[in-house]
C-alpha cells in the first residue's frame, strides 16, 4: 500500500511564477494522461506521481489533481489508497463538498464493490450532478442489486429536473435487464431514442453498436426474445460482442439449433473468429438442448483449432452436458483433466446428475463430499439433494442425519423469490407471502387455480418439496405456496388479457412447479415466460420450451 498524503497541503492557493505554474498544469496533464491508460503499470505510476508532487513547492491544485488519481486508483479498485484520498479531500474540504471531486470518490467505491458506501457518499453531495447520479446508478447495477438502481433512476427523475443522458440510460439498460423488467426496459429504450435520436428515426441510436448489444441482452434477458433478435437483425454493424450475446440468448430461450446456427454463421459466412465467450454461448445452447456430439465437437474445436484454453465455464458447460445425458464416467474424466481446481457448481451437477439418473448411493455420496469441501456459500443445495437420494433409498435415519447436520452447522436453504413486473413496478414474492396488498385475492385465485388442476388429473410431485414436510398433505400444501405459484396467481389477476405472463426466479424452477405451469398456461390460455436460474422456460398451450429438458 502506497501512503499518498502529504503531511499537510494548504487548501488555499498562493501567486507561483509563470515557470512553477506551467510545470504544474504539466504535471497535472501527465497525471491525466497516466490515470486514463487503461493499463495497471501507468495507473500505478499515477499514485507514484501524485504522491511525489505533494512534496513539492508547488503542487497542483488539490481539486485538479484528486479526480486524476482517484480515476487510477479506481482503474487498480486500490481500495487503501482510495481512502487516503478520501481523507486528504476531506481534510482539504472539498469531500463531499467539491462535486467533482465527490465523483471521484463515488467512481472509486463503486469499482472497489462498495456500492454502500458510494451510496452513503452521495446522499451528502449538497449539489449532485448528472454524473453524480449516473455513478450511483451504475454502481448498484454493477453490485447486482438491480431494483434499488431502478428506484433511485425514479428519484432522479422525480426529484430533479435533470435529463437522462445516454450514460443514464445504459446503466438503466443493465438493471432492467438484470430485473426482468421489461416495460421499464421499453421506457429507457424510448428514452435512448428521444436524447440520440436526432431527428427523431433512431438513426444515432441504431448506429451505436454498444448500446445495441445491450438492447439485444435487455430484451432477451426480460423474455422478449423477439425484440433482441429484432434490434440484432437491424444492426448495420456488429461486433464480436455482439455475435455473442445474440447466441447466447437464443441458447438460453431454449433456440438451441437457432443458437448453434448462428455461431456457424459467424464463423463461416462473416469469417469472424470466436472468443472464449463465444465458446461459453454455444456449449451453452449444446446443454441445454442435451446435444451432445455437437458439445464435444465444439469443444474441441475450441482447444485445437482456435487454441482458447478451456476456462472453467467451459469445463462447467462439458460437464452439466454429459453428465445430465448419462455420460458420467466421461463428465469425471473431464474433471480430473482440468486446468483449473473445480469449483462447487461443477460438483453439485454431478451430484444433480447421479440423483436423477440413479447412479448409485456410493458415487452420490463421494460427489456429495467432492461438492462440501470446495469453499462456497450455497452449500445447502448439496444437502437437499443428498436429502432427497437417501429419501429415495428409504433411509431414513440418513435424512434425519442430513438435517441434523444442517442444523448444527447453521446452514439454511437459499430463499427462492420470484418477481413480475407489472405496469412499471416490480412485484416480489417469496414462498408462502402474505405481505402483498392483493394477497387475498392472490390466495383466492390460487384455490380457483387448484381446483382446475385437480379436475385436470393434476397430482402433486412431492420429491421436491421442503425438508421438513414429512407428511403428504403437509408437503402438497407447501409446494402450493412456491413463489412462482403466487407471481403466477398474480399475473392471472393483474395482466392485460392476451399478454405473456414474465417471471424472474432466482433458483432453478422445481419440477412440480415446471408441470402446474404447462397446465396452467393450457388451462387459461396464457403464455407464461420464466427465467430461473438456468434459462428460460416458455409454457404455451400445454407445453414448454425446454422440452421438458432442464
Amino acid at each position: 500500500m502506497l501512503s499518498l498524503a502529504a503531511s499537510s497541503l494548504p487548501s488555499t492557493r498562493t501567486h507561483r511564477p509563470d515557470a512553477a505554474s506551467h510545470s504544474s498544469s504539466s504535471s497535472v496533464r501527465l497525471l491525466r494522461s497516466l490515470a486514463r491508460s487503461r493499463r495497471a503499470d501507468l495507473a500505478h505510476r499515477a499514485l507514484l506521481l501524485f504522491r511525489s508532487l505533494q512534496s513539492t513547492p508547488s503542487p497542483p491544485p488539490p481539486h485538479v489533481s484528486l479526480p486524476a488519481v482517484l480515476s487510477a486508483a479506481a482503474f487498480l479498485s486500490a481500495l487503501p489508497e482510495g481512502r487516503q484520498l478520501h481523507a486528504l479531500a476531506a481534510k482539504l474540504g472539498l469531500a463531499p463538498s467539491h462535486t467533482v471531486v465527490a465523483n471521484s470518490l463515488l467512481h472509486l467505491y463503486s469499482s472497489c464493490g462498495l456500492p454502500g458506501a458510494a451510496l452513503d457518499l452521495f446522499r451528502r453531495i449538497p449539489d449532485r450532478s448528472l454524473v453524480s447520479w449516473n455513478t450511483a446508478v451504475d454502481a448498484l447495477v454493477g453490485n447486482g442489486d438491480h431494483l434499488a438502481a431502478l428506484d433511485l433512476f425514479r428519484e432522479m427523475q422525480r426529484d430533479t429536473e435533470l435529463a437522462p443522458d445516454a450514460y443514464t440510460v445504459q446503466s438503466v439498460l443493465g438493471a432492467c435487464a438484470g430485473a426482468g423488467a421489461l416495460s421499464l426496459g421499453v421506457y429507457a429504450h424510448a428514452l435512448l431514442l428521444r436524447e440520440l435520436g436526432g431527428d427523431g428515426d433512431g438513426e444515432a441510436v441504431s448506429r451505436d453498436m454498444l448500446i445495441n448489444n445491450s438492447l439485444v441482452d435487455l430484451y432477451g434477458k426480460c423474455g422478449a426474445l423477439e425484440l433482441a433478435q429484432q434490434v440484432f437483425d437491424r444492426m448495420p454493424a456488429r461486433d464480436l460482442a455482439s455475435w455473442n450475446v445474440m447466441i447466447l440468448t437464443l441458447a438460453n430461450h431454449g433456440r438451441v439449433c437457432e443458437s448453434v446456427e448462428l455461431f456457424d454463421r459467424m464463423t463461416q459466412v462473416e469469417k469472424m473468429a470466436p472468443n472464449a465467450i463465444t465458446f461459453v454461448a454455444v456449449l451453452s445452447a449444446c446443454n441445454h438442448g442435451g446435444l451432445v456430439e455437437e458439445g464435444r465437437r465444439y469443444f474441441a474445436m475450441m482447444v485445437d483449432q482456435y487454441r482458447i484454453k478451456p476456462r472453467i465455464e467451459h469445463y462447467g458447460c462439458m460437464v452439466d452436458l454429459l453428465a445430465r445425458a448419462g455420460f458420467i464416467e466421461e463428465a469425471l474424466d473431464i474433471v480430473a483433466g482440468m486446468n483449473c481446481r473445480p469449483d462447487a457448481i461443477i460438483w453439485r451437477s454431478l451430484l444433480d446428475a447421479c440423483c436423477k439418473k440413479n447412479a448409485g448411493l456410493e458415487l452420490t455420496e463421494a460427489m456429495a463430499k467432492l461438492a462440501l469441501e470446495v469453499p462456497d456459500d450455497a452449500v445447502s443445495g448439496v444437502y437437499v439433494l443428498l436429502s432427497r437420494v437417501y429419501a429415495s433409498a428409504q433411509r431414513w435415519n440418513d435424512v434425519g442425519m442430513v438435517r441434523r447436520l444442517m442444523v448444527e452447522e447453521g446452514v439454511k436453504k437459499e430463499p427462492g423469490f420470484s418477481s413480475i413486473e407489472m405496469d412499471g413496478l416490480v412485484h416480489q414474492f417469496v414462498a408462502g407471502d402474505t405481505s402483498h396488498p392483493q394477497s387475498e385475492a392472490i390466495y383466492e385465485k390460487l384455490d380457483e387455480i387448484q381446483l382446475k388442476l385437480t379436475s385436470a388429473g393434476y397430482k402433486p410431485d412431492l420429491s421436491e418439496a421442503p425438508l421438513v414436510a414429512s407428511i403428504d398433505n403437509a408437503k402438497g400444501a407447501a409446494l402450493r405456496l412456491h413463489s412462482e405459484r403466487l407471481a403466477i396467481s398474480f399475473g392471472l389477476l393483474n395482466a392485460t388479457p392476451g399478454a405473456p405472463i414474465r417471471i424472474l426466479k432466482n433458483l432453478r424452477v422445481c419440477k412440480d412447479c415446471h408441470t402446474i405451469s404447462k397446465l396452467i398456461s393450457k388451462l387459461y390460455g396464457v403464455e407464461i415466460i420464466v427465467r430461473d436460474r438456468i434459462r428460460f422456460h416458455h409454457f404455451k398451450d400445454g407445453s414448454c420450451s425446454c422440452k421438458d429438458y432442464w
